[in-house]
């Protein structure tokens, strides 16, 4: 009878229940991409990985990521947790590169005086892109939120990426606590977008100089609310790089205190020559460990 080894872990937060859950299969050879998606939805976390020898010798793995529903080409929080998991079984573990669908990420175990792991620094894979505006009567619907909520002065609604598109929207303070997703102006929205394929989530914020608050929903993928969101925090902050025309910057990003899983995610963006990147670091914390058991 197969048995494959998971272990579970809190990431971007440095206690125990905040943060974002990941669910971390290691030694995912032999397990069917069906097999995956529906071991993602048993977990019912926003992300599950299922890690896998390199295609490349010369990386660390292969990480194949899935929410609920769907493999996803990149996303942040399962590339800090997955490194920090393998860095707990090897104490000489400082840098890792994990294939996955969106590039190479690169990731820098960070660990403390006595040499312990305590989370991770992620180079995303893709430079920032945009693509199209979304109206703000298409935001304000599938939050629930009146126009005047949409802040607009530094950019509209915006599609945005590092490896993950999200549709990225400034509202006011006192707005982020008010929204409230539609399922069915979600729904709307995306049937009248059918070139963004099956995603159409929206990622919020409310800024404070370089600290900001965010908020993400995707429902239509099975994540109603997400608690930290390294795939759209990294993109939000190139973002807002790129439009205020500075060479670099750090940004202090809380996300999930509506949640009571309240998460923070350093982000610091850096423009190149070809573009403006980002490097995510979150802290870590385990929370459980077990066998899967598949006849």
């Amino acid at each position: 009878m197969p048995r494959f080894k998971f272990q579970t872990v809190d990431v971007f937060t440095d206690r125990r229940f905040g943060g974002n859950q990941l669910a971390v299969v290691t030694g995912a050879e032999g397990i069917g991409d069906a097999t995956m998606q529906s071991l993602a939805a048993e977990f019912n976390f926003s992300e599950t990985t299922f890690v896998l020898p390199p295609v490349d010798g010369a990386n660390s793995a292969r990480v194949r990521i899935f929410n609920r529903t769907a493999e996803m080409a990149f996303a942040g929080h399962p590339m800090v947790g997955t490194a920090f998991i393998l860095a707990l079984e090897r104490p000489d573990l400082a840098r890792l590169s994990f294939e996955v669908p969106a590039g190479l990420v690169r990731v820098e175990v960070v660990r403390d005086d006595r040499g312990a792991p305590v989370g991770a620094k992620v180079a995303a894979p893709q430079r920032l892109s945009t693509g199209e505006e979304v109206s703000v009567e298409t935001v304000a619907d599938c939050l629930g939120l009146a126009l005047a909520d949409i802040v607009i002065a530094t950019h509209r609604p915006i599609v945005a990426s590092v490896g993950n598109p999200y549709v990225i929207v400034e509202v006011t303070d006192a707005a982020l606590a008010r929204c409230l997703p539609d399922i069915r102006a979600f729904r709307a929205a995306l049937a009248e977008r059918p070139h963004f394929g099956k995603r159409f989530s929206l990622h919020v914020y409310a800024r404070d100089g370089q600290r900001l608050r965010a908020r993400m929903f995707a429902p239509l993928s099975g994540t109603w609310e997400d608690p930290a969101t390294g795939s759209a925090n990294a993109p939000l902050a190139c973002l807002l790089l790129q439009r205020a025309g500075g060479e670099r910057a750090d940004f202090e990003i809380h996300q999930g205190v509506e949640m009571g899983r309240p998460s923070l995610l350093i982000v610091s963006v850096q423009k190149r020559a070809d573009g403006v990147h980002a490097t995510l670091f979150g802290k870590c914390v385990p929370v459980t460990r077990g066998e899967i058991i598949l006849d």
